[in-house]
């Protein structure tokens, strides 16, 4: 079998295993004691993944499944008939994905237009309206310290963060470590990137106000944490684009690994380097108040006593800080990231 063919089959097969799901848990919701009989639902996942490599067989006899849409050769799409979607398998198969994703969807959130505009819930929620309109300035000098305090958190991460990921981008780009021994740290680099940028800085937040204890630290390292995570992958995909041009002039007059770096790729990536700081810079900011809800210090330690006790008027005013810094710091580094094209 064709390699497309094979990519193709698993396709369908993993599409109708999710319709089968789709059913199962979006649409029938089963009790929590029936989704806890794991043998019988694995069964039932199996049995659509079965049943859809059978059908991806059978439909793309004469036909064309979304599978093979999706993998079907360049060679192939080029010189096939355009035909309306809804006369084709994928076309409603595709329909079908969208209509049970989006009726499960609503199923499992409990999406409801009529409890949205309930007159029970429209009430606490006015009261909410009418304390955020009417903002308590009184706060407003702790609520300015704080933030200042939130702002040099998202600073010293984002500063910390610049040098080791400019150094591990290195390490984690696929050009450059080329060699079997090399490839094997871009692999293990690779995982632990991925494996700790899934991991939300909140949760480092929650992870290091244990160990370091509650405020601005814990919350800076958090942001930390992820910063190098991230500007590492970024960094290393600008390091992937590079052109070969100079680095093969570079080599040809003798110069070692890290002359060749420094001379031939750091002058290509140092300006996007920069503008990617600076929007890392920016979201750290923002980051920065989420992280003070679990301990992380600065203003969202404010934001969250206020919430938690319901004090709108001076959630309001924490509103205005913390818009007012945002809109300051996105219009700032816009305008340094346009300086730098």
């Amino acid at each position: 079998m064709k390699s497309y063919a094979i990519k193709r089959t698993i396709f369908d097969s993993v599409m109708f295993a999710y319709f089968f799901a789709l059913v199962l848990v979006g649409i029938l919701r089963p009790s929590e004691q029936e989704m806890m009989m794991l043998g019988r639902n694995t069964l039932i996942f199996i049995g659509g993944g079965i049943l859809g490599i059978f059908v991806s067989w059978v439909i793309n006899q004469k036909g064309k499944t979304l599978g093979e849409l999706v993998f079907e050769p360049a060679h192939r799409k080029a010189t096939a008939k355009e035909t309306r979607w809804f006369k084709t398998v994928w076309g409603w198969q595709l329909l079908l994905f969208m209509v049970l994703t989006l009726v499960a969807g609503t199923q499992i959130t409990g999406a409801s237009l009529i409890k949205l505009l309930d007159k029970d819930s429209l009430e606490p929620t006015m009261r909410l309206v009418r304390g955020l309109l009417s903002p308590n300035w009184d706060v407003l000098p702790r609520a300015v310290l704080l933030m200042i305090e939130t702002i040099f958190v998202a600073f010293m991460a984002t500063v910390l963060a610049i040098p080791i990921s400019f150094v591990l981008c290195f390490f984690a780009a696929k050009n450059i470590m080329k060699s079997p021994g090399a490839f094997v740290v871009y692999m293990a680099l690779r995982t632990i990137l991925n494996v700790c940028r899934s991991v939300e800085a909140f949760i480092w937040a929650i992870i290091f106000s244990v160990w370091v204890g509650f405020g601005p630290f814990a919350g800076m390292l958090a942001l930390l944490i992820h910063s190098i995570m991230s500007l590492t992958k970024q960094y290393s995909e600008i390091v992937e684009t590079v052109y070969e041009g100079p680095i093969e002039g570079i080599q040809s007059t003798g110069a070692t690994k890290v002359q060749t770096i420094w001379f031939a790729i750091v002058p290509q990536v140092i300006l996007p380097f920069v503008s990617f700081t600076v929007y890392r810079w920016d979201i750290n900011i923002r980051m920065a108040t989420i992280v003070g809800f679990v301990g992380g210090g600065g203003i969202g330690y404010l934001l969250q006593l206020y919430q938690g006790q319901a004090m709108w008027p001076e959630v309001a005013t924490i509103f205005v800080v913390i818009a007012f810094v945002v809109w300051f710091m996105d219009t700032a580094s816009a305008y340094i990231r346009e300086a730098l094209k």
